[in-house]
């Protein structure tokens, strides 16, 4: 049918995904069709409009975000990180805006507008001035007040994008620049939160502790935050520097993560004059083994892309068979109930009047009434016609009714892929569904050996990236072993070869040369 068929628009928005993949990203070209096959399942339950697709819910560039209070270094360590000067620093708020820092081969550096970031599908904000306008009506419009896309020719984030976020303080901020904070979250394949080690008092953080660490620790992703405590060059005047830090670890365990692990760092080139040669080498030394790890992780997340990539297909296959079907039954369950009791009703109201017209108008009067039809078999059937268009006439008004009472409980944004629970739902209240029986339209054989092939697929993805990373059997090192023995002996065969040439005397060559030469 033509609406389990993606929209021209969006055949047209994956071509070009797959065709930048091609370019950027060649081993993942291979899981796109996969989602293909997901989106055709959602598209015949109704769980997905066949404008949208999960391939555009997700994205496909290497993504870090860097977050963190006001203050606390994020855009000095970017800064760092593309060794140039892109972000603006200072000890106040520099930068009210999200901005995401992506690869250009660009010399000059270049500042586009949030209207850059809303409209192209592979940035990870696309589309996100409508979720903005769900939030704060009005506020979608200004998609450029919250977002800027910035470049940069750095080696160092080539295939990759960063976004760097305004300092966080969850006092004062506003719902929409929140709403952002957690996409940013849901999207990135790393998340560097930064705290200031210059704010010894960790207990006046707690509403931003709870925004940035309780949500994150009972996240299945929980590994992919990296908690920094920056500048700590500043504790090294303090009579106990170690307590500054437990301090702000006994904070985050108090906050839900278990470790309540900080990576210390602080900059060079901003760091204050630390006197003792042993402590500032101790403190160089803790610096430099933090980096390397905050760096390590960095250089990762190409290889995280991947397995995140899949295992969102994975989730989201489980998830039409573990949380959708099971509430869009509970959701007919209930609308069939209440259509029931609808038809009770109705037949009760029939039974009711059926008594106040014998009681107004008389038995006799009534029977008279049927006898003057007799023979007239038209008249007869008009008037069980008119009945039954009544008792239909009263069902589907029931019916529909209900079925807009339970859909206005049903969520368009339905799990962490924003499945649309609600047209599904309605897709099967729809006047040629039976209200008292069925299975739930759509989710038939096929498109449940379609979920399994696609479940079947994301092991075979697994695998092959697997192979890519890993060589248990130890097979790929012996290969590698042997084409490399036998390029040093071509090599050394084609010395031989070349030794053993009988040389060209000069006056061979003298001979041979053309006259005039």
């Amino acid at each position: 049918m033509l609406f389990n068929r993606p929209s021209p628009n969006l055949v047209e928005r994956l071509a070009n995904l797959e065709n930048h993949l091609k370019d950027e990203h060649p081993d993942l070209v291979q899981v796109l069709p996969t989602y293909r096959k997901l989106d055709k399942a959602l598209y015949r339950l109704g769980l997905l409009a066949n404008d949208e697709s999960l391939a555009t819910r997700i994205t496909w560039w290497p993504l870090i975000s860097v977050l963190g209070t006001f203050s606390s270094g994020k855009s000095t360590f970017i800064n760092h990180t593309l060794t140039q000067k892109l972000q603006k620093t200072g000890n106040q708020a520099v930068d009210d805006k999200f901005t995401v820092i992506c690869y250009s081969h660009h010399d000059n550096s270049r500042t586009l507008p949030g209207t850059a970031l809303n409209n192209d599908p592979r940035f990870p904000f696309f589309r996100i001035g409508a979720e903005i306008e769900k939030v704060a009506a009005g506020e979608g419009r200004m998609i450029d007040t919250y977002l800027q896309l910035k470049t940069a020719n750095a080696e160092h984030i080539r295939g990759r994008t960063l976004i760097d976020s305004p300092g966080f303080d969850a006092d004062d901020q506003r719902r929409s620049t929140l709403r952002l904070t957690d996409h940013i979250i849901d999207i990135s394949d790393l998340v560097l939160i930064f705290f200031d080690a210059r704010h010894p008092e960790p207990g006046a953080m707690q509403d931003t502790l709870a925004h940035l660490v309780s949500k994150a620790a009972s996240r299945a992703d929980r590994t992919k935050f990296v908690y920094i405590l920056n500048q700590i060059d500043t504790t090294a005047r303090e009579d106990n520097p170690e307590e500054v830090v437990a301090a702000w670890q006994r904070a985050l365990a108090q906050s839900g993560l278990a470790s309540g692990r900080f990576l210390c760092i602080y900059n060079e080139d901003a760091a204050v004059p630390i006197e003792s040669p042993t402590l500032r080498e101790r403190y160089r030394r803790k610096r430099d083994e933090d980096m390397a790890e905050i760096t390590r992780r960095m250089d990762e997340v190409e290889v995280e892309r991947g397995y995140r990539i899949v295992s969102a297909l994975e989730d989201a296959a489980r998830g039409i068979e573990g949380s959708a079907i099971p509430e869009l039954d509970k959701a007919l369950d209930r609308w069939r109930k209440m259509v029931g009791m609808g038809d009770v009703a109705g037949a009760v109201l029939a039974v009711v009047a059926a008594v106040l017209t014998v009681q107004a108008i008389g038995w006799d009067e009534i029977m008279a009434f049927f006898d003057s039809l007799n023979g007239l078999v038209i008249s007869k059937i008009a008037l069980a016609a008119a009945a039954g268009v009544v008792a239909l006439s009263w069902h589907y008004t029931m019916r529909n009714l209900m079925a807009r009472r339970v859909a206005d409980t049903l969520t368009q944004k339905f799990g962490a892929y924003e499945l649309n629970l609600k047209t599904a739902f309605l897709k099967n209240t729809s006047m040629w569904r039976s209200a008292y029986k069925g299975s739930i339209a759509g989710w038939s054989k096929g498109t449940q050996a379609l979920v399994k092939e696609v479940l079947s697929n994301v092991e075979t993805h697994i695998q092959r990236l697997n192979d890519q990373h890993t060589d248990p059997s130890g097979r790929k090192a012996k290969e590698l072993a042997a084409a490399r023995a036998e390029a040093e002996a071509k090599a050394t065969q084609l010395a031989a070869d070349q030794a053993d040439r009988p040389l060209v005397s000069q006056e061979q060559a003298a001979t041979a040369a053309p006259a005039g030469g």
